[in-house]
């Protein structure tokens, strides 16, 4: 018998660029929030209405991944622009990244009054970079936000705050929590005196979130691999709430995806991993029960995972809904809450 694949094409919709949110809410926390749940409903509420809708017997995990400044822009003698995207530090001076511009072994690119050295291509293309200072130092002194590429515009000074959660700790990352975004911390502050625990786990982001699917099939799609931690303690508050019968709330598909790939029979394992999830049809969720999310791109990774755990159908029918509602997407936009 021949395996049945899913085509991606099923995860496809038309996405008007008016909607594409280019800049945060002038406020943080006054996004909209798109609630929906298992019969079907959609509820039109603001972001800040968030601990009315959290049931009172369920507990948060959030995300406290920093991202990095981890876009570079310089030159090579030539004159010829280069910009090095910083994925991972290797060592103290030297890190992987992407590069733009005509960049070979050797390749000298001058940033600012400093500058490095391309020293190795790696099988993906990517490149092991070496800078004259620390990796830390050149993103301090010279980096700029990496948003996402259908953010049209160079980043500002107010993204360095606004494309960063309240609670961001744990550098490493080229792309933001995007569901954590709209998080304040009175509005932190309100879900925890209800009595929603809220807890920490991290899952550093790489340049693979941005990456579209680009075979026909999902069973063919190789997945981007993200390196997780989740604490002793944090994976003991999880399991216990769990066998108390509390609902997890994942913020964000990136606690889902650490959080579900950590499971095993007897719980959430603590400790250093790395995930290359891909959740698609046919999955079944282990931990997580209720998603704060945003609104993702046509024929994505993420808009595969949030259909999995709502229904394609529902998600199709709320995507149309925020549609023809005016909701602003992907990073910068509004939030979905998949009861």
């Amino acid at each position: 018998m021949s395996e049945i694949k899913t085509p991606i094409s099923d995860y496809d919709f038309h996405m008007p660029e008016e909607l594409i949110a280019q800049f945060p809410a002038k406020k943080r926390g006054e996004s909209k929030l798109l609630v929906t749940r298992p019969d079907g409903t959609l509820e039109d509420k603001e972001f800040s209405d968030i601990n009315y809708i959290v049931a009172k017997n369920s507990f948060m995990v959030i995300n406290t991944t920093k991202v990095m400044k981890a876009r570079i822009l310089g030159s090579k003698d030539t004159g010829g622009q280069v910009e090095i995207l910083v994925l991972e530090k290797l060592t103290d001076n030297t890190c992987v990244a992407i590069t733009k511009g005509k960049v070979k072994l050797g390749t000298v690119v001058n940033v600012g009054k400093h500058h490095a050295v391309v020293k190795e291509i790696l099988e993906d293309s990517s490149r092991v970079v070496e800078f004259d200072i620390t990796v830390s130092e050149a993103m301090e002194l010279y980096g700029h936000m990496p948003l996402p590429p259908y953010i049209r515009r160079g980043d500002a000074e107010s993204d360095a705050e606004r494309y960063q959660t309240v609670y961001s700790k744990d550098d490493g990352s080229v792309a933001a929590p995007t569901a954590g975004l709209h998080f304040t911390p009175k509005i932190l502050d309100k879900l925890k005196k209800k009595g929603i625990p809220i807890l920490e786990i991290s899952l550093s982001i790489g340049i693979g979130t941005f990456r579209p699917v680009k075979v026909d099939f999902l069973e063919d799609h190789e997945m981007h691999t993200e390196k997780y931690f989740i604490s002793e303690e944090v994976a003991a508050e999880i399991n216990k709430f769990k066998s108390e019968g509390k609902k997890l709330v994942a913020v964000g598909t990136t606690a889902v995806r650490a959080l579900e790939s950590a499971t095993e029979d007897n719980g959430v394992k603590a400790g250093y991993g790395e995930t290359n999830l891909f959740i698609k049809p046919g999955y079944k969720f282990k931990m997580v029960d209720e998603l704060v999310t945003n609104f993702h791109l046509p024929k994505s990774t993420l808009f595969v995972l949030v259909s999995e755990l709502a229904g394609r159908e529902r998600m199709i029918e709320a995507y149309n809904h925020a549609k023809k509602n005016k909701y602003r997407f992907f990073s910068y936009g509004d939030a979905m809450y998949i009861k």
